[in-house]
């Protein structure tokens, strides 16, 4: 059920144009999935979400199995039908929670052992119990359990967690009973190189419909960032799709094409739009700053988002000041149209050879 064919390559660097079918349609790549942690992207409705071009979504299968528990969602039909979302979906496996939650939980060579954010109990989320709960849910591609470990860590402690981010990838394949949906791998191994390629190759042996790079972003400098993700890539097969998670600045997200991701996602818009802060082509724009009070301009020129065809900068600042709800979705609706029309602007460049000067134009953005 799960297909991915590249469509066309850029003559200057490693960016491609692809497409991936899944039992929900097809994802043209590269695209960019708006995070939905709680099978929700917060303050819009999945229409709005489709309107503006994006095609895949990503859950939190730790979340949505803590609440309101898969198995429920399951009996109500499955997470499309539970959050009306007809399209594509992808699941994090929770093993990015090893991160994030790290003062609750426990890693122990079966799994990982959570303390619950809500209520205390613990929960032992294993390769089989991710898997489950994702097969549960009906996702489109789920991702096997790893663990994402802190940076810096020493290269002792990073290769043990090598060694069992690939046991759990093993157990992950052997534990996938569901054959409509793809099941990808998760590159680790840090910053040390000779880690990122083990893991690679130990992933590529057990035999994965796709392959993540995780682990990054979370600390290194943009130099370590860009040289890992170049290297793991160049060890990953050309004919499987890339995905490389939770990196979402869009000079990364250009650099990162550059080099052959097909896959991203990121709280960075969402995130950023609660926070006041908008993406332009002439860098970001933070709302709350006294300069626009009586800005009569759209947050952009041309711009063609609800907001910006509707609002003024002045109304926008208004409402951010005095905390009116509305800004919220106000806000969040033009940073994902702008990522929408940033990737819709990556896929044609790639058909129309244009792509390193789309590739160049984009990176000047990022000092500004």
């Amino acid at each position: 059920m799960f297909t991915f064919e590249i469509l066309k390559s850029d003559e200057s660097t490693n960016a491609r144009l692809g497409r991936m079918t899944t039992a929900h349609g097809e994802v043209n790549t590269p695209a960019f999935m708006p995070v939905a942690t709680q099978a929700t992207v917060k303050s819009l409705g999945p229409e709005e979400i489709s309107d503006m071009g994006f095609e895949m979504i990503i859950v939190n299968a730790y979340h949505l199995y803590l609440r309101p528990g898969h198995r429920t969602i399951e009996k109500l039909g499955g997470l499309h039908k539970f959050m009306s979302w007809n399209k594509s979906i992808t699941t994090d496996s929770g093993g990015y929670q090893v991160l994030s939650l790290s003062k609750t939980r426990k890693i122990k060579n079966e799994g990982i052992l959570f303390r619950s954010h809500l209520d205390g109990s613990e929960h032992l989320f294993t390769p089989e119990k991710c898997i489950e709960i994702q097969e549960a849910l009906g996702v489109d591609i789920m991702m096997s359990l790893d663990e994402c470990p802190p940076y810096p860590s020493t290269r002792e402690y990073m290769r043990k967690s090598v060694e069992l981010t690939t046991r759990w990838a093993r157990l992950s394949k052997e534990s996938k009973k569901r054959t409509d949906n793809a099941l990808f791998g998760i590159v680790q191994g840090g910053v040390f190189d000779e880690l990122r390629e083990k893991s690679a190759f130990e992933l590529m042996e057990i035999d994965f419909d796709g392959y993540a790079v995780g682990g990054l972003g979370i600390g290194e400098d943009q130099e370590q960032t860009y040289e890992v993700t170049e290297k793991t890539l160049s060890r990953l097969p050309v004919d499987k799709p890339r995905y490389l998670m939770g990196l979402g600045k869009p000079e990364d997200i250009v650099t990162a094409v550059a080099m052959g991701v097909d896959l991203f996602d990121c709280v960075i818009p969402t995130r950023n739009a609660r926070n006041g802060t908008l993406f332009t082509s002439n860098g970001k724009l933070v709302i709350k700053n006294a300069q626009f009070a009586q800005d009569e301009r759209p947050i952009e020129e041309g711009c063609g988002c609800y907001t910006c065809r509707t609002f003024s900068r002045a109304y926008l600042r208004h409402l951010y000041i005095a905390k009116e709800t509305l800004v919220l979705r106000l806000l969040t609706l033009h940073n994902l149209y702008f990522y929408s029309e940033l990737m819709r602007g990556i896929r044609e460049s790639i058909i129309s050879g244009d792509f390193s000067k789309f590739l160049t134009r984009v990176q000047s953005m990022g000092g500004k």
